[in-house]
């Protein structure tokens, strides 16, 4: 297929996770805006929530005459329909609800990894967050930024271990998913502040998403920090290359408008590999006609539109769209090439690809490997966490290992080494491998690592220990088994 042919496919499979799916469970129209009840909300909430008023007042839904009640109104059979001063209301304001307006985003946002952020570490919190720390730290830590299940009490009040939440995935009571402020922020909604890489950084930050540091340790980061005045981010438009030149934040990339790619609000659509696992895969979006989508790694045939595949909960789906991993890479460097030549955005995407592979093979299999082996043969427990070797494989692939993939994905070089293959590297051989054979015994553990380490070329290094170390001493000038 020649490039103008290929370029309109892609176009046109970015065009189908545009298209509205769902209907929204209320209706409200342009004409409908401004609920006569809803200046009452205001004159009382002036007394009683000043700031939270002065946020609406200075708001485009203020300007374009949205008030409380058009976002707050609520059928009398809505799961947290309450009434308040003779008002039916719902005191969460869910993606749902947003889409009364805003349609398109509510179509891109659905089934994003973003809306099923609680799905992706729901098998996990049990065993790490719940045992090892405890369910206040999951209602105060985790699900405040992957969204909690809210729950609605029998008095119709908000279960306050579920309640205040913003997380990005929460699943609301009217079973949507998502939190619009959990970027936006209530009761202002501003484009701005969603536009600023501090909205990411609330959550993208600490040893699993340590997206913080590596884009502020970036030249991209370097140069928002020093040009920021030039980003224009209170625009209507903003079109990178076009409205705004100075530096690229988390938005730019991941979801942002240049040249003739669309802006989206499916956070994932342009994310060719899975950074934060074990072993990192290429991965295909599959778009279902009814709206949700699924990650399928590259092992697996792609499917075709129009075919039957098993969703994410378990149910069958016609197929209506598939991002393959090129199409999302091609996705990404379309944004990188309104500033980038074509060879150097190839060779970055070169230099990335080559980190994740060098952490796949040479520590993220063979640590997988050993830890299968040390599970079948009966050497560790069922019971996650409770040997160390658990918390130094969880650490090595799900700290510094998603810290190393990030830091190249991103252009942190400090990050990519130091921060993060450094410290793989010095886990894996100072930590790992001594708890393989402190569990496994000497004989089994030296078979175990030989098998899976030590006979792999890159490891090779391991079965000369008298060749020259300048580092330690050992080198020019000095024989090597001296």
């Amino acid at each position: 297929m020649d490039q103008p042919a290929n370029r309109l496919l892609f176009l046109v499979l970015l065009s189908f996770l545009n298209l509205p799916i769902y209907a929204a469970k209320v209706t409200l129209n342009p004409d409908q805006w401004g609920d006569p009840a809803g200046k009452e909300c205001i004159s009382c909430h002036k007394k009683s929530s000043a700031g939270l008023t002065a946020q609406w007042e200075n708001s485009k839904h203020a300007e374009a005459g949205v008030n409380c009640l058009d976002c707050h109104k609520a059928d009398v059979d809505d799961a947290d329909a309450i009434k308040h001063e003779g008002v039916i209301i719902a005191t969460i304001v869910s993606p749902l609800d947003c889409s009364r307006c805003h349609t398109t985003e509510y179509e891109q946002q659905k089934g994003s990894v973003h809306s099923e952020a609680v799905d992706l570490i729901k098998e996990r919190l049990p065993a790490l967050a719940g045992h090892v720390g405890g369910n206040a730290i999951v209602a105060a830590g985790c699900d405040q930024c992957h969204g909690s299940s809210v729950r609605v009490l029998g008095d119709g009040t908000l279960d306050p271990t579920t309640w205040p939440n913003s997380g990005i995935g929460r699943i609301n009571p009217d079973g949507s998913k998502g939190s619009c402020s959990s970027c936006h922020g209530r009761h202002k909604f501003s484009k701005a502040q969603a536009r600023e890489p501090s909205a990411c950084v609330r959550c993208h930050s600490g040893p699993d998403s340590p997206d913080k540091a590596v884009y502020e340790a970036s030249k991209h980061g370097m140069l928002f920090a020093a040009q920021r005045d030039e980003m224009a981010l209170t625009n209507d438009s903003w079109v990178a290359g076009k409205d705004y030149t100075a530096a690229p934040t988390c938005v730019s990339c991941h979801m942002g408008a240049a040249g003739k790619l669309k802006s989206t609000h499916d956070v994932g659509m342009r994310n060719m590999w899975s950074l934060n696992s074990p072993i990192s895969e290429k991965q295909s979006l599959v778009v279902f006609e009814s709206g949700e989508k699924i990650e399928l790694p590259e092992s697996i045939p792609a499917p075709r539109r129009g075919s039957e595949l098993t969703k994410a909960d378990g149910s069958m789906g016609k197929v209506k769209a598939v991002a393959t991993p090129a199409r999302r890479r091609q996705a990404m460097s379309m944004v990188c090439l309104e500033c980038h030549s074509k060879p150097f955005t190839k060779s970055f995407m070169r230099q990335f690809d080559d980190v994740v592979m060098l952490y796949n093979e040479k520590f993220g299999r063979p640590a997988e490997k050993i830890m299968q082996t040390l599970y079948s043969e009966g050497l560790l427990t069922p019971t996650p966490f409770d040997e160390a070797i658990e918390y130094t494989y969880w650490e090595l692939w799900h700290d510094e290992g998603a810290r190393a993939r990030h830091g190249a994905s991103m252009g942190s070089p400090n990050h990519t080494w130091w921060e993060g293959m450094y410290l793989v590297g010095r886990n894996f051989y100072a930590h790992f491998l001594p708890q393989v054979l402190a569990v496994a015994g000497k004989e089994r553990g030296d078979a175990i690592i030989q098998s899976h380490v030590r006979s792999l070329d890159q490891h090779d290094w391991l079965n000369h220990p008298r060749r020259a170390n300048p580092i330690l001493g050992y080198g020019k000038g000095r024989p090597a088994d001296e």
